[in-house]
């Protein structure tokens, strides 16, 4: 039987850090997600997260080969894209495709192209009772962050949107473990 090595037993000295990379690469402008139904979507994240709609485009029709769909599926493939501003950080991009070939099964979390996204919060106890309050399903309770993640009052937990996909909160309000040895990645403003 194969011995797997957990991720706090990996080593990560065999990567060698590199400040090249793209160059002016400032951070994350936007995290892009597909949903089924746009003004589901929308609603979860403006009633339940707070976000508010900066635009709405289209819908559009692909003229260009983007993502290589069929070429017969090209004037068939719509989409509709809506920006939404949630505090500070990232915005959120949902898009709406309609496409003949189109998969209609979210990936879990484990899957690869599985994912979440996650808001950081001040007070994790009055978020999450915010969140049972407006019926959200919450995956457990209320967590203390571990390993690198560390620190105290270090706290999060997993939700689900209406149409399955997993959101997180995070909260670390005297910093990581990990901050003792180099800067913090992301601290709220």
């Amino acid at each position: 039987m194969k011995h797997e090595e957990s991720s706090s037993q990996r080593s990560d000295t065999t990567i060698v850090p590199s400040r090249s990379g793209i160059p002016t690469l400032r951070g994350v402008e936007h995290v892009g997600l597909t949903v089924p139904d746009l003004d589901e979507a929308t609603e979860f994240f403006v009633r339940v997260l707070g976000c508010e709609v900066v635009y709405t485009m289209g819908p559009l029709l692909y003229e260009e080969n983007w993502f290589g769909l069929n070429p017969e599926f090209l004037p068939q493939t719509r989409r509709i894209i809506r920006a939404l501003r949630c505090q500070n950080g990232a915005h959120i991009e949902l898009f709406e495709f309609s496409a003949p070939d189109q998969r209609k099964q979210m990936p879990r979390n484990i899957d690869y192209g599985g994912h979440h996204v996650a808001f950081y919060v001040d007070d994790m106890d009055a978020a999450i009772a915010y969140l049972k309050d407006r019926g959200v399903k919450l995956y457990g309770e209320k967590k203390c962050a571990s390993g690198p993640e560390a620190g105290k009052d270090s706290t999060f937990v997993h939700f689900c949107t209406p149409w399955g996909l997993m959101l997180e909160l995070v909260s670390y309000p005297n910093g990581r473990a990990y901050e003792q040895e180099q800067p913090a990645m992301w601290r709220p403003s």
